[in-house]
């Protein structure tokens, strides 16, 4: 693996039920991601964005193929890679308030209580719930406790940030503050981000580059496009929405190919 990879997908194909001969979710994908990127999968529902990502995060694993990172082969969970769900499938220490719930992993790592909570505070107040510090997790929106989650795995600093649709349940405007966040903070630390989104625009708001998924069954990556739009970007610029048109052309054909299917759109995650 070269030395600005961060982790490097080769001919990867995953089939949940090989042996009932299933269909395969994905089938001969190849990518590199580069160190210090923010890499942004869009693609039809279905398409395996998700499923991608769990490759990467080690909690699934290819059928054929290899997955790695610059520490050697992905074989399961590690703390250099960490993910942030589309909602807490990781549930909350409902018995810590939110604060603790950030520190915890601070906590595993051992760091110092004073470094824990400086850490903690800056995290909360990033994700805007320095007031709702002290509440535990059964006082808390739904919304909320998904940004406590994104405040807890990003407080731990891993190497590979995986973020699987982080702010589909928020409200629009915490979205739209939270997007513009965590672009700022990927561009001060520089931490490789791998993201998923249906959100077109916030594919183009984020990414430095855009890889489009082809249609299930079988997806593997149709086309990465490159980004050449300075930070904060302005989604109002002829700019962005002329490459926001293309992307979106681009998957349109592949949501057709899913529809002109018997038996309408698929579930595969």
């Amino acid at each position: 693996m070269r030395s600005e990879t961060a982790a490097e997908l080769r001919d990867v194909g995953v089939n949940f039920h090989p042996r009932a001969e299933g269909e395969w979710v994905l089938r001969h994908l190849s990518i590199d991601v580069r160190r210090g990127e923010f890499f942004v999968l869009v693609g039809p529902s279905g398409c395996g964005k998700s499923t991608l990502l769990r490759l990467l995060a080690g909690i699934a694993q290819a059928s054929e193929g290899s997955v790695a990172t610059q520490d050697g082969p992905v074989m399961g969970p590690a703390p250099q890679r960490a993910m942030v769900f589309q909602s807490v499938e990781v549930p909350l220490m409902e018995w810590l308030t939110a604060r603790q719930n950030v520190e915890l992993g601070l906590k595993m790592q051992g760091a110092e209580r004073s470094e824990r909570h400086r850490i903690g505070e800056e995290y909360l107040n990033m994700v805007g719930l320095t007031v709702a510090a002290d509440k535990y997790p059964h006082e808390l929106s739904g919304g909320m406790k998904q940004r406590v989650q994104i405040a807890r795995v990003l407080a731990v600093k891993p190497e590979i940030v995986l973020m699987d649709e982080p702010f589909a349940s928020l409200d629009a405007q915490s979205r739209r503050l939270l997007q513009r966040e965590v672009a700022q903070l990927w561009q001060e630390e520089k931490r490789t981000v791998v993201y998923v989104t249906h959100d077109i625009r916030e594919a183009v708001l984020l990414g430095q580059r855009v890889a489009v998924m082809t249609a299930p069954p079988d997806s593997t990556i149709k086309h990465v496009y490159d980004v050449d739009l300075s930070y904060p970007r302005d989604d109002f610029s002829p700019e962005f929405g002329a490459l926001s048109r293309q992307i979106e052309v681009d998957i349109e054909e592949e949501v057709s190919k899913v529809w002109s299917v018997p038996g309408g759109q698929p579930s595969t995650p």
